[in-house]
């Protein structure tokens, strides 16, 4: 999620447990990470959300925040265990950065990262070895401002050039936060008829009232407290989560989410 304005998201305990335990598959882990400026609050449990005394705690605490990222996990490497579970979090440039991804890649061995990378997996998967790689990437675009934040382009060219990559290696829809944007990156997946083909993820963009407590696509948002003033959000899923007008996005697009807007986006 991207919001024009921080706002309370309450995590709907039983939409994420449909996908996360109770009708779904993803049982082996869940995590989110709630921004709060450069830094996030990233809570992880490497147990189904649909039995989580966490997730309930999660739900009847609310955090603030303009950016949020979530995951449920269907673990095909790596044990289930905390090291695995995602968003997967680091620091670079003086801010917290989170990934998740969903899909299965070959040719990444997480025991054998190259040599003189600074970020090195902690876990079993292949997706937080990918999650290396990008900071990799990243590493000298955000060196090279010296505590600012690099300019919107050249982090976009970077997070392409890097989906390009990890296409090649398998199924790579993956979300990227660095706490101003929100990279989102469409590819293909496991369709409920055992398919992996596109669309790998769908985007919805809502405009409401931030006084508006009314659930949205198994978020809550606002807390009464702001007003009538206009909020955007940008919502990202790999599944429609409710019964409006979510776009599928085209297999390799890249999007760059800002303040519940979508502000670039780069096709495949």
């Amino acid at each position: 999620m991207s919001a024009r304005a921080p706002t309370r998201v309450q995590l709907s305990l039983g939409e994420l447990a449909r996908h996360g335990g109770l009708t779904g598959k993803h049982r082996d882990g869940w995590g989110v990470a709630f921004y709060d400026g450069p830094d996030a609050l990233v809570v992880r449990e490497p147990e189904p959300a649909s039995d989580s005394t966490w997730m309930r705690f999660v739900r009847e605490h609310p955090q603030r925040s303009s950016i949020v990222v979530a995951h449920i996990r269907l673990a095909t490497r790596g044990d289930r265990a905390l090291r695995n579970t995602q968003p997967f979090s680091r620091e670079l440039g003086g801010r917290v950065h989170a990934f998740a991804h969903n899909g299965t890649l070959s040719g990444l061995e997480p025991d054998r990262p190259p040599a003189g990378w600074r970020f090195r997996p902690i876990g079993d998967t292949d997706s937080e070895l990918a999650f290396c790689a990008l900071l990799e990437r990243m590493r000298d675009v955000w060196r090279s401002v010296e505590g600012a934040t690099p300019e919107l382009a050249e982090r976009l060219a970077a997070v392409t050039d890097f989906a390009r990559w990890l296409r090649a290696r398998g199924p790579a829809n993956f979300l990227y936060a660095d706490g101003d944007t929100v990279f989102a990156h469409a590819h293909r997946r496991t369709q409920a008829d055992g398919v992996i083909r596109p669309p790998g993820l769908h985007l919805l963009c809502r405009t409401c009232t931030m006084a508006d407590d009314a659930p949205l696509a198994g978020l809550t948002l606002g807390d009464g407290t702001d007003g009538a003033a206009a909020q955007e959000v940008a919502l990202v899923a790999s599944v429609p989560l409710s019964d409006e007008a979510w776009q599928p996005l085209p297999e390799g697009e890249v999007l760059a989410l800002r303040e519940g807007r979508v502000v670039a986006r780069v096709a495949g």
